[in-house]
């Protein structure tokens, strides 16, 4: 029988190289190091000395069975691998443990690299240089650090570090960048995170924070140990100052988040994980009414996104959101508001995008005592433009108001996701969107449809979820010189709906004539809190989309 070859030991440093992939990978190597953390699918270990130099001294070591205690000295034998979690995700180094074996350290436990503000790039190659030298390895954020994000269910958080000299809100986030709209933040994520703590928008870390630096879901973030002290703020419930009124109507945009009354068949649907909820008992109705009658103050008109059929992700033929529609209304009237009637236009079975199953679409609720739909206005724009293809077509409808008999012609968008963007860290197009174009034509289009509307005399407002900032490409098509958006409008520190990983947005906007701007008929406020709070959409009834609300009046 031959023996088998012996295994050399190599220097962490040695496994990394200077780049993101190992000239070591498919080796079977010896390692020694320090172990500084976990995650739920290894352990991190760290060499002692940790030379200045562009390769890091840590590394993750892939073990599903049992994990050694933090700061015992480990020796690891196993197979170098880089691994993706995608093709087009930059890979980690990582050593897939045969054996190992753990002895206490004698000495004390390694001194982490402490993330501060004034030493991060914001961006770019320098910031992807400077995180991979510190992949694997300790490191922390100070006590004093503010977040940026508010929490979720599995234990992730961004923060500012307390060094930073950023102005934020007044509700103590950060305005995305213009100039680096894909900026990183320091965050962590916490193991245990069926006991993380439910964090806000502008909460303050209490505790030093630690653990290795690691890279997942297109992001770094330190696999943090152990519990976290932070000191909540307290999120209120804005009302509007728009109100209807003899001369005014108003509008309300509100998204869904894939509403629906059903729960979900784990037979019928793509992902069982995924797919299965209980917007009704988790008092998501319940809570978008109170937004409707309490803080918008029922208007006149609501444009929803992100209404899903009767049965929501269930994979079937049907495609009617009569229920749907049905315990908004009734939730709506049990909160003290008018009785609404519905407009949708349903969507072909899977036509137009959004979760498998759900057939999302746009949709109106209208107060009758207040406003009637125009004979004929009522249409589902886009359905025969390719840049619509797989994609929530725009809903047209025009409404007359009863007092004063004027009209406004209201288009309810929805543009195509940025869910398919590449991370910053990307090995190649870093930040690439491959549907930004088609955003684009989408504007194009709709800017088509109201230069005919104002051809024909209308005046019009479109709103709804854009997926797009108002310096983007598709906002300026959309703008023209003819047409201004009404987000502008409002206080820079106040200009966001949207919370993507401590990046404060505008994603909801109000177009209208540039005229009826300049005139100062139209008014727009933005309502914020769902983009602040630390919990999901649904939990405890209080967050029930994960978007600000959207208030617009025009005087008539």
């Amino acid at each position: 029988m031959r023996p088998d070859r012996p295994v050399p030991t190599i220097a962490i440093p040695e496994i990394q190289g200077s780049g993101t992939e190992s000239p070591l990978a498919h080796e079977r190597v010896r390692v020694e190091g320090i172990v500084t953390g976990w995650s739920r699918k290894g352990f991190f270990i760290q060499a002692s000395d940790t030379p200045e130099g562009l390769a890091s001294a840590g590394l993750f070591v892939y073990q599903r069975r049992g994990r050694p205690r933090r700061w015992h000295r480990v020796t690891v034998v196993g197979k170098v691998l880089d691994y993706r979690s995608d093709a087009t995700d930059r890979c980690t180094t990582q050593l897939v443990a045969e054996r190992w074996d753990e002895a206490p350290h004698p000495t004390a436990p390694l001194e982490p690299h402490w993330l501060r503000a004034r030493e991060l790039p914001a961006s770019g190659p320098e910031l992807t240089e400077y995180l991979n030298r510190l992949e694997g390895m300790l490191v922390g954020i100070k006590a004093g650090a503010t977040f940026l994000a508010p929490s979720n269910p599995f234990g992730d958080y961004v923060v500012l570090p307390e060094d930073s000299e950023e102005e934020l809100t007044p509700h103590g986030g950060l305005r995305i960048d213009p100039l680096e709209p894909l900026r990183w933040f320091p965050g962590f994520r916490l193991l245990d995170y069926d006991r993380a703590p439910v964090v806000h928008v502008g909460a303050r870390l209490l505790s030093d924070v630690t653990g290795p630096l690691n890279y997942r879901s297109q992001a770094f973030q330190i696999a943090a140990s152990g519990p976290i002290a932070v000191r909540n703020p307290s999120i209120g419930r804005p009302v509007t100052t728009l109100r209807s009124g003899s001369r005014r109507v108003t509008v309300m945009t509100l998204n869904g988040f894939n509403l629906d009354p059903q729960v979900e068949d784990p037979r019928y649907v793509a992902d069982p994980g995924l797919d299965i909820d209980d917007d009704l008992g988790d008092g998501r109705f319940r809570a978008l009414a109170q937004a409707v009658v309490e803080q918008a103050q029922s208007p006149d008109l609501i444009a929803l996104q992100e209404i899903q059929d009767d049965d929501g992700a269930e994979q079937t033929h049907r495609v009617r959101a009569r229920r749907t529609f049905r315990e908004l209304q009734r939730a709506i009237g049990r909160a003290g508001g008018p009785r609404y009637v519905e407009i949708d236009r349903p969507p072909e079975v899977g036509a137009d995008g959004g979760q498998p199953g759900g057939n999302i679409r746009n949709g109106f609720l209208y107060d009758p005592m207040r406003v009637e739909p125009l004979p004929g206005s009522v249409r589902r724009l886009g359905e025969d433009a390719a840049c619509f293809e797989g994609s929530r077509k725009v809903l047209q409808a025009g409404f007359r108001h009863r007092e004063s008999g004027a009209e406004l012609w209201v288009l309810n968008v929805h543009f195509a996701s940025k869910r398919h963007q590449l991370g910053l860290f990307a090995p190649e197009n870093a930040g690439h969107d491959p549907r930004q174009e088609v955003r684009v034509e989408q504007a194009r289009f709709v800017a088509a449809r109201l230069e005919q509307l104002a051809a024909e005399g209308h005046r019009y407002y479109v709103t709804g979820d854009f997926n797009d900032f108002e310096f983007s490409q598709a906002l300026g098509v959309l703008e023209g010189s003819r047409n201004y958006n009404l987000a502008r409008g409002v206080p820079r520190s106040e200009r966001y709906d949207y919370n993507h990983r401590g990046r404060l947005q505008v994603l909801m906007h109000g177009i209208v004539a540039r005229a009826e701007s300049e005139a100062g008929t139209a008014r727009y406020e933005i309502l914020h809190g769902n983009e602040l709070i630390g919990i999901q959409p649904g939990e405890l009834g209080e967050k029930p989309t994960d978007h600000g609300y959207v208030i617009a009046a025009f005087d008539l």
